[in-house]
């Protein structure tokens, strides 16, 4: 059980519970991968760790936008992809 940080802190940084469970499981996948840690905690639990990222801001997310019939642009996981190469920080 999560309880550092506190599930209430974690909820304000996506805008559903969806979005934050997605989140975390891209980025503890990462950790497992032996991608770096953003930040220094006493834990090495991946999932812990993507928590206190998510908290702390170092990671966020972005949705493409939408085509204007309502459809998903043709090549959503390309843009993704890019917005998330630029800044600091991950970006799933």
């Amino acid at each position: 059980m999560l309880l550092y940080p506190p599930i209430d802190e974690i909820k304000k940084k996506a805008d559903s519970r969806y979005t934050l469970v997605i989140m975390a499981a891209k980025r503890a996948r990462d950790l497992v991968a032996e991608k770096p840690a953003l930040v220094e905690i006493d834990n090495n639990v991946p999932i812990s760790i993507a928590a206190e990222e998510i908290v702390g801001g170092e990671i966020t997310y972005s949705r493409p936008p939408k085509a204007q019939n309502g459809d998903a642009p043709a090549d959503a996981d390309a843009a993704a992809a890019q917005a998330g190469a630029a800044g600091q920080g991950a970006r799933i």
